[in-house]
């Protein structure tokens, strides 16, 4: 058990100063009691906020991050924290993107304040699963599908050679690539060393998840539980 203003301030709802006056304007119960002490004590499944049950204590979200904004909590412009409810903006400890995407790369990204997750997710042992929709200046020359398959490419400023990526050709400008790193700027980078460029670069998933369902800017949560990576 903890106390009230403990779980209010760490998920976000109110700063613990702020407690007395968040259970005035707003309805919070601990099993059907409505409760105006932010002292009391609780289980955290025995609170409802407004007729809704508490924040998960853990979060894992999925957004479909658009092009123009930054993964960064303090850099200047716009903040992909930005697209989240506020609350989450203000969970202790914070919520965090699992790596990141360039701020001109859009698709999906996971965020979570679970710090074992996103080490987990971001772990270079893990050989987490990541496909982008690459657009591509020029057609392919043909034997890139070969060449990104063999492990035998090292990029410039690295000592190893990355890991096998699947490449499948849409059309002669358009692939779909699977990799299982995240090196910086690692796809213009495997394109570059192809004498190619990519004009636009969005992510279709991650660790198996998807945002099909997602216009972009919005997000879902997910079940923290299933990922067993």
């Amino acid at each position: 058990m903890k106390r009230l203003d403990a779980f209010l301030s760490s998920l976000g709802y109110c700063s613990r100063s702020e407690a007395k006056r968040f259970l005035r304007q707003n309805i919070v119960t601990i099993k059907n009691e409505r409760i105006f002490n932010p002292s009391t004590k609780a289980n955290h499944s025995d609170i409802m906020v407004n007729d809704e049950p508490l924040d998960d204590e853990k979060l894992l979200i999925a957004l479909n991050k658009p092009k123009g904004y930054i993964c960064s909590h303090s850099d200047a412009g716009k903040l992909i924290y930005s697209l989240l409810p506020v609350r989450y903006q203000n969970r202790n400890p914070k919520i965090s993107t699992i790596g990141r995407l360039d701020i001109d790369t859009s698709g999906i990204i996971l965020l979570t304040d679970d710090g074992d997750l996103n080490h987990r997710l971001t772990s270079p042992k893990k050989d987490v699963k990541k496909i982008y929709e690459v657009s591509l200046e020029y057609p392919l020359n043909g034997d890139e599908k070969e060449l990104f398959a063999s492990g035998n490419i090292v990029l410039n400023g690295e000592e190893k050679a990355l890991k096998p990526a699947n490449l499948i050709e849409i059309t002669s400008t358009l692939v779909h690539l699977e990799i299982v790193e995240g090196k910086y700027h690692q796809v213009k980078r495997m394109f570059a060393y192809t004498k190619n460029k990519v004009i636009n670069l969005h992510r279709l998933e991650f660790a198996g998840e998807n945002i099909n369902d997602l216009k972009e800017g919005e997000f879902k949560l997910l079940n923290i539980s299933s990922f067993k990576i």
